[in-house]
This record gives structure tokens, sequence and C-alpha cells, in this order.
């Protein structure tokens, strides 16, 4: 049997991290197994979906690196892969379980239905449908038309039945069929409802499979329950965990980020995310923690899949997507930092030099052991950029007034100027040297110098800063750090 899994996303607004989760936890099971990984778009909400959404969330998945063999752009023999371009094909099966007694139309006002929920909730029951058009006569049915209602479809819930949901994540689940009530399938204005164009789309796209997040495990009965309906066998079904803040909540936009594009546009690198998620429910055989999407493909299996809650930790995040930013070549890093830089004015791309580059490639070289994700270099690049040092702190401004404090400043200038390049190396000769001739501690010649410079005690080696930031820019910071602060 050939493996058909789908990702089905309504295109309500952008990829969120769960959705992501789900698509590549598909995209895996496909790719285990040579089968075949389907994105169609669920847009029966026509009041909130959009082609813009749809767009952007392909885009998030591409960008991810998770290509589908069929759906939305790509085709196949299953399409179309819109829902609202599938109208005709859910009229056939609605008709067909209208024809076999398994759905009926149903007249009921929405005060009607309001007023039969609230007197079960006074009862202590679950609100559900319970059946006032089942058995409508062709003459009430009339009168009904007559008085210009416009009909519901609702499938027919047999009663006293053990609905069995055969998990391959949870394991056995058993649902009453009395709890449910009959439901609606398609709506007044000839919109199939999800539960009914979800089955009518599995089927005739021969799903084997569907993997995706625990919250639809309450749909799936009414599911079953019309795969039964049309004598078509039900896929089988992985409900994965939720994804909890470190609070244990669900995940909201409370907690920070919750799209992708949002970390795509603070600098995370895709194959960080794409690893990151993939632990967020599932646990490969071994200790590593980093793992490329082929080796991902080979590793994943639905019986590694927890049922217990995923917790997303943006610390554990940082760090992976760390790992990431190390193994990446500068050049890379330097064009995906560029946005962050014309934030600040910097370096537009149109107008960038090939030494400007060339700095540019040396500055994320130099910082690229200390960033988390690539909006970070904002908080950089002060150190290496411009002529006047960040305003010293207590603490720096107590260093500087260090009696030797002077003469390490006029040595530094005068050796830097006698120097024939300025380089990292050349940075390490001078600062020896000058801890010899002038006969003080490192920390007494380099702290100094450090904050002349940045200002601050800490941050990138100064064999990096000073290179980048150029003989008249150092000389500049050192005249600045005099006049102001050794007065």
């Amino acid at each position: 049997m050939e493996i058909r899994v789908r990702f089905a996303p309504s295109p309500t607004g952008p990829l969120h991290i769960g959705g992501a989760r789900s698509a590549l936890f598909n995209y895996l099971w496909a790719r285990k197994n040579k089968g075949t990984f389907i994105v169609r778009s669920e847009d029966t909400d026509l009041e909130r979906s959009s082609r813009e959404s749809e767009h952007n969330i392909l885009q998030a998945l591409r960008w991810l690196d998770i290509q589908w063999n069929e759906g939305i752009e790509v085709g196949g023999e299953h399409g179309p892969y819109r829902q609202t371009d599938r109208l005709e094909l859910y009229k056939d099966y609605q008709e067909k379980l209208l024809a076999n007694g398994h759905a009926y139309y149903c007249y009921c006002t929405e005060e009607e239905l309001e007023q039969e929920r609230q007197s079960l909730i006074a009862k202590g029951e679950t609100p559900r449908y319970l059946g006032k058009c089942r058995n409508l006569s062709a003459e009430q049915r009339e009168a009904f038309e007559i008085e210009g209602r416009k009909p519901v479809i609702r499938f027919r819930v047999p009663e006293g039945q053990a609905i069995h949901i055969s998990d391959k994540v949870r394991g056995d689940v058993v649902f009453d069929s009395n709890g449910i009530g009959d439901y609606v399938i398609v709506k007044s204005d000839g919109i199939p409802t999800y539960n009914f164009a979800v089955v009518v789309d599995d089927i005739t796209m021969s799903i084997t499979h569907v993997i995706r997040g625990e919250e639809h495990l309450s749909n799936t009965p009414r599911q079953v329950m019309i795969y039964q309906a049309l004598g078509s066998p039900a896929p089988e079904f992985a409900h994965i965990s939720l994804i909890l803040n470190t609070e244990g909540g669900k995940m909201s936009k409370r907690d920070g980020d919750t799209a992708v594009i949002d970390y795509q546009q603070k600098g995370y690198l895709p194959e960080a995310i794409v690893n990151f998620i993939a632990l967020l429910g599932w646990a490969p055989t071994g200790e590593e923690e980093f793992y490329t999407l082929d080796e991902l493909a080979k590793e994943f299996s639905l019986d590694r899949v927890s049922k217990s809650p995923a917790v997303f930790d943006r610390h554990k995040l940082d760090y992976i997507n760390s790992h990431y930013i190390k193994a990446s070549s500068p050049e890379r890093l330097a064009e995906l930092a560029m946005p962050h830089l014309e934030e600040l004015g910097m370096l537009p791309q149109d107008q960038r030099s090939v030494e400007q580059q060339q700095w540019l490639v040396s500055f994320i070289k130099a910082i690229a052991e200390k960033i988390s994700y690539l909006a970070e270099v904002k908080d950089y690049i002060h150190y290496f950029h411009g002529d006047t040092p960040l305003e010293p702190q207590s603490d720096a401004l107590e260093v500087l007034k260090g009696e030797q404090v002077p003469s390490v400043l006029a040595m530094f200038k005068e050796k830097l100027q006698g120097a024939e390049m300025l380089s990292a190396e050349t940075v390490k000769v001078i600062l020896k040297q000058m801890t010899k001739e002038l006969k003080l501690g490192g920390k007494f010649v380099y702290m100094p110098v450090r904050i002349a410079l940045t200002g601050q005690m800490h941050g990138p080696e100064l064999y990096d800063i000073i290179p980048l930031l150029g003989l008249k820019n150092v000389l500049g910071r050192i005249g600045y750090t005099e006049e102001h602060y050794l007065g």
C-alpha cells in the first residue's frame, strides 16, 4: 500500500508552529515510507480565508524545505486542491448520504437551537441537537420551505453506538454516539462543514494516514461515522500532543512569537526551526540533538511520538539555532543579517561596495559565536561601527580613573599609527608590547582600551573590534574618551 498523507491548513492567517510541526510529521512519515505528501487548502471559511494567507503558508513551508509531492501549485491526479473548487464533488456525496438516510434536511432556526441548547445546559447535559427535524414528512418540509426557511443538512448519528478510534499515538479511544447529537454537514448556503468536507477530500485523495494535532481528536468520531455511512474505510489516525508554554498553558501570542514567519524575520535559520519542532513531541532513539531533514526522515517513526504535551522552550530553540549559526558560512549569515542592519540605516545592498561586503562578512565572523539569532547583530554593531563609544557605566568609569590610563591610551594611539596594517595579529602584538613596556598586568592595559573603544567592560574580542572599526574610528573613540572622561 502506498502511504498517502496530507497537510490541510485553513488559510486564515500565517503558518503557526503547531501547524508547521503537523506538516513536518506528515512530510517525514511520507519520506520514511517512500509515500506521497499532499498539501491542500481548507478555505471554506469564506469570511476569513484569503489567497494571501494561503500563499504565506506555502512560502513558510518552502522556507522550511518541507516540499510536497502533490497539491496546491504542484498539481496531481486528485485535484482540485482547494475546497472551494470542489463544491460540486461535495454535492455528489451529500446526495448519497441523503439518499441512503444517513443525512436529512433541518429547518430549525437559530433561536430554536439556542433555546434547546440552554435547556440542556440547565439540566446539566451536554448541548447537542436532539433531532427535531429527523423525521419530517414531505408536507412539513414543504411548509418550512414556504415560510422561506433555508435548511442545513445534518448527519443522522446512530444511537447507542461505541465508536472506536485506533490511534497510532493514543491507542484505542472510545466515544459514545449518544453524546454527539446530529451535526451539520452542509450549511444553509450550501458550503460543507469541516467534518464532512475533510472526509470527502481524504476519500477521494486516497489518504491512508491522518497525522494532526490532538485538538482534532474530538472531531474524529464524527468523521469516522461519515466514512462508515459512505462505505469507505477510514484512514489510520495519529493525534499528536499539544504544544504548551513553559508554564504549562497553551501557546499563545502572549508567550511571544507563534508564527513561523516571526522566527524567519528574527533571523532564525530554517534548519534550526525544523530540528527544534521535530523534537516537540517526538523522541529519537539516540541522544543526538541535531538532525538534518534527511536524517529526520530516516529516524522518524509514529511509535516514538509522545502522548504527553510538548513544551516550547525558547532557550532550547536559541541553543539549537546558535549551533546552526556556527555551522553556517559567514557569507550566508551576512546576507541574512542585512535586513537587521538596514533597519539601522546601514549598508543598503544596492549601495554596498566590495570593501563593505568584506567588512560585513568579517563582522559576522567576529560575533557568530555570541548570537542566538541574526536580529541580535543589532546588539553588537556599536562595537564595530562609528567613531563614538557608548557612554560608560559606573564600573567602567571607575576603571578609566586609573592613574595608568592616560599613558596606556597615548601609547596605544602611537603604536596603532605606526603600524603598517591593522589586523587582529597586529593588535595582539601591540597590546603584548604595551604590557611589557609599561610593566603592567594585562587587565590594566586591555580593560582601559576596551572601555575607551566600546564604553563597556565586556564584549567581542578587541582583536576583532579594532580592525573592523578601522584606524580613523579607533582614534576618534579614544580621543572622545580622553576628552570626556579623562579630563
